[in-house]
C-alpha cells in the first residue's frame, strides 16, 4: 500500500486533534473539579450520583424537619417549666395560708399573688411559637384559654362535635415519624360540670381529658379561682365573684386544695417527661442523620470529584504528548517542491 504525503498529513492532523480533545477534557476536569459534566461523559457514573443527590437532598429535609420540631419541643418544654414553677409557688402560698397562724391582711396578700400567678397559666397556655400557638392542636393561629379560663376553641373536635386527631406529626427519617404537639386539654384539662354544688365544691377534673368544647372552665384554672375564693380575696366577705365561686377565707378548702395542686403538678411533671423523651429521641436521630448525611457526601465525592494532583499529571503528560506530536509530524512530512523553490 502506498502512502502518500497526504495520508501521512492526515493522520497527523487527527492525532493532534485527539491529544487536543483529550488535553481539554482533561483541562475541564481540573477547572470544575468533577469527572463529568454530562450524562454523555460517563452515564453510568452520573445515574449514580442523581440517585446520591437525591438521597442528600431527602437527608437535608429530614435535618430540616428534625429541626423544626427540636425547636417546637423546646417552646414546649420552656412552657411546662413555668408551669412547674408557678405550681410549686401556689403550694407554697396554700400550706402557707392553711396553717391558721396568717392574718386576713396575710391571706388576701396572697391571693392577689395567686391571682397573678393565675395570669401567667392563662398567658403559658396561648404560648406561641413562631407566630403559632402550641397547644392549639391544628388551630395554631387561635388561642387557648380566655382571661376568664374558658376554653376558646372547640378542641379535639370539629363544629358538628365529632372528635378529630389535632397532634401533628413529623417525618423526621425514612418510615419515622414523631409526634410534636401537646393539646393543651391535657395539661389544663377541663371542668366536670355533674360534680355538685360546683360554687362551692371544688368540681372534679380530666387532667388528660383530650377533647374540650368551647367555652368550656379549664380544670387547671379552676383550681385557682377557688384557691383565691379560699384566701378570702377583697375582704372575705361571702360575696360571689365573677368565676361563681363564694369569696370567703376557708382554712380547710385551703387544705384541701393542696391535694388539687399536687395532683396537677404531678400531671405537668408527666408531661414535661413525655416531651424531654421525645427531645433526647430527637437528639439520638439527629446524629443519626448527620452520619447518613456525610456518608452520601463521601460517595458522591468519590463517584464523582476529581484527583487534582492525578489530574494535572495526566494533564502534563497529554501536554508532553501533545507537544511531542508537533514534533515528529514536522520531521515525519517529507519537504515538497514548493520547499525547493524557496
Amino acid at each position: 500500500m502506498r502512502i502518500t504525503n497526504g495520508m501521512m498529513s492526515k493522520n497527523l492532523l487527527n492525532n493532534l486533534q485527539l491529544n487536543m480533545k483529550r488535553m481539554s477534557r482533561l483541562n475541564e476536569q481540573a477547572a470544575s473539579g468533577k469527572l463529568f459534566d454530562r450524562p454523555s461523559d460517563a452515564p453510568v457514573a452520573m445515574a449514580k450520583s442523581l440517585k446520591l443527590y437525591t438521597d442528600v437532598s431527602r437527608v437535608n429535609q429530614y435535618e430540616r424537619n428534625l429541626r423544626d420540631a427540636q425547636s417546637w419541643l423546646h417552646s414546649t418544654e420552656d412552657a411546662l417549666h413555668e408551669v412547674g414553677e408557678i405550681l410549686h409557688r401556689a403550694r407554697e402560698l396554700a400550706v402557707d395560708m392553711a396553717n391558721g397562724t396568717k392574718t386576713e391582711s396575710d391571706t388576701q396578700k396572697a391571693a392577689e399573688e395567686i391571682k397573678q400567678l393565675k395570669d401567667q397559666l392563662i398567658k403559658l397556655a396561648n404560648t406561641t411559637h413562631a407566630g403559632r400557638s402550641i397547644f392549639t392542636g391544628f388551630q395554631t393561629d387561635k388561642k387557648l384559654l380566655n382571661d376568664d379560663g374558658t376554653y376558646d376553641i372547640n378542641l379535639g373536635k370539629d363544629a358538628s362535635g365529632a372528635l378529630i386527631n389535632e397532634v401533628s406529626v413529623y417525618n423526621v427519617g425514612v418510615a419515622e415519624s414523631m409526634e410534636i404537639n401537646m393539646l393543651g386539654s391535657r395539661l389544663f384539662g377541663v371542668v366536670d360540670d355533674t360534680a355538685p354544688n360546683t360554687k362551692d365544691v371544688l368540681p372534679t377534673g380530666e387532667a388528660t381529658k383530650l377533647d374540650v368544647a368551647k367555652n368550656e372552665k379549664s380544670h387547671f384554672i379552676n383550681v385557682f379561682d377557688h384557691l383565691i375564693s379560699a384566701m378570702g380575696l377583697d375582704g372575705g366577705d361571702g360575696s360571689v365573684g365573677g368565676n361563681g365561686i363564694e369569696n370567703k377565707f376557708d382554712q380547710t378548702k385551703i387544705s384541701s386544695l393542696i391535694g388539687n395542686i399536687d395532683e396537677l403538678k404531678e400531671n405537668a411533671l408527666t408531661l414535661r417527661a413525655e416531651v424531654g423523651a421525645k427531645t433526647n429521641r430527637l437528639e439520638m436521630t439527629s446524629k443519626r442523620l448527620s452520619s447518613e448525611e456525610l456518608n452520601f457526601t463521601t460517595v458522591l465525592s468519590e463517584n464523582e470529584d476529581v484527583d487534582e494532583a492525578e489530574i494535572i499529571m495526566k494533564f502534563k503528560m497529554a501536554e508532553a504528548v501533545y507537544n511531542a506530536s508537533l514534533a515528529m509530524g514536522g520531521k515525519t512530512i517529507q519537504p515538497t517542491l514548493v520547499d525547493f523553490l524557496r
